[in-house]
């Protein structure tokens, strides 16, 4: 793996709880690279930051901040928070190891009109993930 570099905007996703399976499941849909998990330093449970990098891109992870005011676990991400992209060159390679890894389809991976082929898959934390591979210029 080439060494990717904290750069540009990366997401840092509260995953109530589930950061640990969170980041074992991106290493089996999207052959992430794991970096870093450290735990809570006061023996909280739960991992403090988890950092992976996936297509050379870097998302962070955190078990903090996903708990409800009556202390129950959160929920992740809702919908409403967009997609993240993965633009390869092999989508259909991804789109299927996604998949069998557990990802449910929302749109279908094909040749879209704007000339990529694209779909949609959600994680089972709620995530929607888009697999672009771009279209021959």
């Amino acid at each position: 793996m080439a060494t990717p570099s904290f750069q540009g905007v990366i997401p840092y996703l509260a995953m109530a709880g589930r950061t640990r399976e969170a980041c074992d499941f991106y290493i089996a849909a999207f052959a992430a690279d794991m970096v870093e998990q450290t735990p809570h330093p006061d023996d909280t449970p739960g991992i403090m930051p988890a950092q992976v990098f996936i297509n050379g891109g870097a998302l962070m992870m955190t078990d903090h901040g996903g708990t409800n005011p009556d202390g129950s676990p959160g929920k992740s991400i809702e919908t409403g928070f967009g997609h993240l992209q993965l633009v390869v060159e092999d989508g259909q390679r991804w789109w299927d190891r996604a998949v069998a890894a557990g990802c449910t389809v929302l749109e279908p991976f094909q040749h879209q009109f704007w000339g990529d082929d694209w779909g949609m898959l959600q994680d089972p934390f709620g995530l929607h993930w888009a697999v672009l591979q771009p279209g021959q210029a």
